[in-house]
């Protein structure tokens, strides 16, 4: 069920979020639930951003299959205070990771407490022999040991040679697990994050571990509601509405638009920036005027070389930093690509979804494929295969990759008509994720400017860019804003 009712708490503060996707929808539900005044800016005509929803031949389909889990919190208590039930949005699966036909192994946790799940999921493996199980179970109990920290952070697959993982293990758990929750290859991703993940999923209780597949559009599933929420409370949502500058008053804030006609007159007492990270940097560097953190000072009109004649012992990074234009480094992106291939209708899978072998050298790129049928009842037939990370398959033209992804299941799983879909689709995020590396410096969510907030998947955060971090950040933001 939605949730219809207002909230009765008297108007705080007026705000202005700046960017539709789910940083965006969850600050502006915090913000509501706080009984503020809010505007939603969103520069797209659809809300969502990078996790929305595209129509697909007739059928409304995700811009790339997700996973949550259930140690998302965030996440799972936001949809719980919009009033969206769990049972109806997801289906909960256990932890696994299963293969078709033996090209891998067979690995599912069975409802029991924590961590007996995971030691049963282990004695009961198939795929794998004893040296590998005694691999995991020795990893899984120093991590639990060091606490899940490390002193210096590395990379996953240096970590994964230190504790001595076998190269089976690596190949058919590590890796996919690694790739799918950080979306960059095991080679040059933080060890450190990655263990973030396993310390709240398998380190924790057992529906922590949960795998929750959503049933409906991730557009539909939260920034619809915020935008409903928000509508019914008062607020207004811009679609179409391109922010271009931020301007800086003694006790205000405007922003401003050189393309868009429907920017109200309205002096925002605080703004969170829910846009990329290179929207947001774009923004900082409109800034006319210096931030003290105590309050909001007067506009100071100068360009940069202004800047510079008044204070010629400024350097220049000096002189950025001071206005926050250093406040978002440059980030290094990695792609995710979506192939959906529409089969008959009696189509379905043993199982929701299953890992995939991947293997570049003989042209094999999928690495997860879901039953979108056992999802939603308008998809019966509809397969969903994931594409992270990609490398040369970047490359392909879409009809290609999608022909060798058909290829791939038709093999993997023994069944030569999946190789011949009805049609197929590739949908590609360019800018998925940023590449989550080692030591990798993300800003901070307040800036050098008082009542401006950054929030995204890009902010400080001891998580990868999942929509548990873009939910945190855009809470956190809100409560900031809120202070």
């Amino acid at each position: 069920m939605w949730l219809h009712s207002k909230i009765n708490k008297p108007s705080k503060k007026t705000i202005a979020v700046v960017g539709g996707g789910w940083a965006g929808a969850a600050a502006v539900a915090e913000l509501v639930f706080a009984g503020h005044q809010v505007d939603w800016y969103e520069a797209s005509r659809q809300l969502g951003g990078r996790a929305r929803a595209v129509e697909v031949e007739g059928k409304m389909l995700d811009n790339g299959q997700h996973i949550l889990l259930g140690a998302y919190r965030e996440c799972l208590n936001l949809l719980k205070r919009l009033g969206i039930e769990q049972n109806d949005s997801f289906l909960r699966l256990p932890l696994q990771m299963v293969y078709p036909n033996g090209t891998g192994m067979h690995f599912i946790a069975p409802k029991l407490p924590a961590p007996l799940h995971l030691a049963f999921a282990l004695l009961k493996a198939h795929g794998l022999n004893n040296e590998d199980k005694f691999a995991l179970a020795r990893f899984s109990t120093t991590a639990r040991w060091m606490d899940w920290q490390l002193n210096v952070d590395c990379s996953v697959s240096e970590l994964l040679n230190r504790y001595q993982q076998t190269p089976r293990l690596i190949e058919f758990m590590w890796r996919p697990l690694c790739i799918a929750a950080l979306n960059t290859l095991p080679e040059h991703a933080s060890a450190q994050v990655f263990l973030a993940i396993l310390r709240d999923s398998l380190g924790a209780k057992r529906s922590a571990s949960d795998m929750l597949l959503p049933k409906t559009d991730l557009s539909r599933l939260l920034p619809d509601a915020c935008a409903r929420l928000l509508q019914e409370n008062g607020g207004r949502v811009f679609l179409g509405a391109r922010i271009d500058h931020l301007e800086q008053h003694p006790s205000f804030w405007r922003i401003r638009s050189n393309t868009s006609t429907m920017i109200p007159e309205v002096n925002y007492d605080a703004l969170i920036l829910a846009t990329p990270a290179e929207t947001s940097r774009r923004l900082l560097a409109s800034m006319s005027g210096i931030q003290t953190p105590a309050a909001l000072s007067p506009p100071i009109e100068y360009s940069f070389e202004n800047s510079l004649e008044a204070s010629l012992e400024k350097s220049t990074e000096q002189f950025k930093s001071d206005t926050g234009l250093f406040d978002i480094p440059q980030f290094e992106y990695e792609a995710i690509c979506t192939c959906y291939l529409q089969y008959s209708s009696e189509l379905r899978l043993a199982r929701p979804f299953f890992a995939l072998r991947d293997d570049p050298s003989v042209q094999a790129f999928g690495q997860f494929v879901f039953d979108r049928g056992q999802l939603h009842s308008d998809h019966a037939g509809l397969l969903a295969v994931v594409v992270s990370a990609p490398q040369q398959e970047f490359e392909l033209p879409h009809a290609e990759l999608s022909k060798l992804i058909a290829r791939q299941l038709a093999n993997d799983f023994k069944m030569p008509a999946l190789e011949n879909p009805l049609w197929s689709r590739i949908i590609t995020e360019k800018r998925a994720t940023f590449r989550c590396t080692p030591n990798l410096k993300r800003p901070q969510q307040t800036t050098a400017y008082a009542h401006l907030f950054l929030a995204g998947d890009y902010t400080h955060s001891d998580y990868p860019a999942t929509l548990e971090t873009t939910v945190r950040s855009g809470v956190t933001a809100a409560r900031l804003a809120s202070s």
